[in-house]
């Protein structure tokens, strides 16, 4: 028992002792965490910022692009044939007599002609 007892404070005594003479020379450089930064900031661009960049080219240029007689969708799943074409606006033919006005920029993608119901 006395054996079991001295070796629980022997080794808090060696826990407290100072470090040893060789363990002195492993310091840190203070630019260490600034690099550390840096390498995670260029990281987020390049894992989320720069695809989200590049997707939202995208699709402003495929909206650039809409002329009549496109099929196309909308953000809100609506199909529809591009009968007229404004500034900001575009008209879509979604039914027989039934012509619907939207925005330019609520129109998600451009169906292709293999894309048919």
């Amino acid at each position: 028992m006395f054996k079991f007892i001295e070796s629980i404070f022997v080794s808090e005594a060696w826990a407290m002792a100072p470090p040893a003479q060789g363990a002195e020379g492993a310091q840190s450089s203070p630019l260490q965490p600034l690099i550390f930064f840096g390498i995670m900031i260029a990281l987020m661009y390049f894992i989320l910022i720069r695809p989200q960049q590049k997707q939202q080219k995208r699709v402003l240029e495929m909206q650039a692009g809409i002329k009549k007689g496109d099929k196309v969708i909308t953000t809100g799943g609506i199909y529809g044939l591009v009968e007229q074409v404004g500034e900001k606006t575009v008209t879509l033919k979604v039914a027989e007599n039934t012509k619907v006005k939207f925005g330019r920029q609520y129109i998600a993608s451009v169906r292709s002609s293999a894309d048919e119901e």
